[in-house]
């Protein structure tokens, strides 16, 4: 068994995360907003690094749950988590805007939501 008490955290952790995204996120209308002015871009950064911290915790909550608690919530696609990690933190000058807004619009709501329950299940015991 794992330290419910740190998966916990590692939860909140992605969930803050994933919140600082939608809040970021929020004005952005299409992948041209990130890239046609420097406020755009400033937006671009901060967001991709909340992408890299949220896969990173969610590397750590595999690890500290030795692979055993993300199977069990399969509606989030995690080795792309964790794969957007590895590509933003690897490949940041290939970055592409559109990859980016896509998975703002598309995944970080979802993510959110998978977080919650997950976190709610915990606390049921």
């Amino acid at each position: 068994m794992y330290d419910v008490a740190l998966v916990r955290e590692i939860l909140r952790q992605i969930l803050a995360a994933a919140q600082t995204v939608r809040q970021r996120f929020a004005p952005i209308r299409s992948p041209d907003d990130f890239v046609s002015s420097e406020a755009g871009r400033e937006k671009l950064d901060a967001i991709c690094m909340q992408l890299i911290a949220l896969g990173e915790s969610v590397k750590h909550l595999d690890r500290v749950t030795g692979g055993t608690l993300l199977p069990r919530y399969p509606q989030v696609e995690w080795k792309r988590v964790m794969g957007m990690r590895d590509i933003l933190t690897h490949h940041y000058f290939d970055l592409d805007a559109e990859v980016v807004y896509s998975v703002c619009d598309r995944h970080i709501a979802p993510l959110a939501e998978t977080i919650q329950a997950m976190l709610a299940e915990l606390d049921q015991g």
